[in-house]
């Protein structure tokens, strides 16, 4: 079967509906059936709770509170490295911004200016830089940290589509990730200058969230809406947490033109874990 006849259905299912349930399901706390439901999850994608700062399933009152555990310490040391990854995940894909094109898988790209929601001066910044694409899977650690250190100086919420972030659809819907909800951060680095994440909403991410400002979504207004942050207000260092999903999705990363380099060792599909080294100035 073709990608595109594979995610065919996607076109067709209510995704916001089924997105809107989906959270109120994972807020929800039902007791013995949220251990339950919890426990299930565990098993079929094969969680490692040996990993998490509390391993006893039958404490996490809701879904949410599970799935957004945190990591017992030391869990993910912090490589000696300009960039570290900021996620546990896989790499969708990375490398060179071609002028304004983000490779998305063959055959598809986008642009910097769709990603971040139709501002071309925030775009133009990253005219042939770098990029990376980090796919989190459900089995994966859900918490997003910082790659370096960083300002922040603008949030914008852009509405969108609900598709399925896997690779298959990545492979078989156009312009996927400017395509879909997203939340865009922007920050600024004394050496490297601004830099850009982006957690991108999928189907059943009930909401995305950052340390800063807590749940961006719901609500969902239909519109593009923006944050200004004054300079010192909101400042993370390289390791930190910086936001969160509540179900999985993907990240997108913007760097400007030669100031990262990518480690040798990362290639697409690549397995990679929060706090290794991503690359170097």
């Amino acid at each position: 079967m073709s990608d595109r006849l594979a995610v065919l259905p996607q076109y067709l299912i209510p995704k916001q509906a089924l997105t809107v349930l989906a959270g109120k399901l994972a807020s929800a706390k039902a007791g013995g059936l949220t251990t339950s439901v919890i426990r299930w999850f565990v098993g079929r994608y094969g969680v490692n709770m040996a990993e998490a700062a509390n391993p006893d399933i039958a404490s996490y009152a809701s879904f949410n509170d599970f799935f957004t555990r945190p990591l017992k310490a030391g869990a993910r040391p912090l490589a000696q490295a300009d960039f570290l990854c900021p996620v546990d995940g896989a790499i969708s894909q990375f490398g060179r911004i071609d002028r304004d094109q983000i490779f998305q898988a063959k055959g598809h790209s986008y642009s910097t200016h769709a990603l971040v929601g139709g501002d071309r001066d925030l775009a133009i910044q990253f005219q042939d830089g770098e990029f990376a694409t980090l796919y989190l899977s459900p089995r994966d650690y859900h918490r997003i940290h910082m790659p370096c250190d960083g300002r922040l100086t603008r949030m914008i919420y852009v509405p969108g589509a609900l598709f399925s972030v896997n690779p298959t659809t990545a492979r078989g819907v156009p312009g996927l990730f400017a395509r879909n909800e997203r939340v865009v951060c922007v920050f600024e680095n004394d050496e490297i200058g601004p830099f850009v994440l982006v957690l991108v909403g999928a189907t059943i991410v009930g909401s995305m969230a950052t340390v800063w400002h807590g749940q961006i979504n719901p609500p969902r207004p239909g519109k593009i809406q923006e944050w200004d942050y004054a300079a010192g207000q909101v400042t993370l260092k390289k390791g930190d947490e910086m936001g969160r999903f509540l179900l999985g999705s993907t990240v997108v990363m913007l760097f400007p033109k030669k100031r990262l380099r990518f480690t040798p060792e990362w290639t697409p599909t690549r397995a990679i874990r929060m706090g290794e080294a991503m690359g170097s100035r």
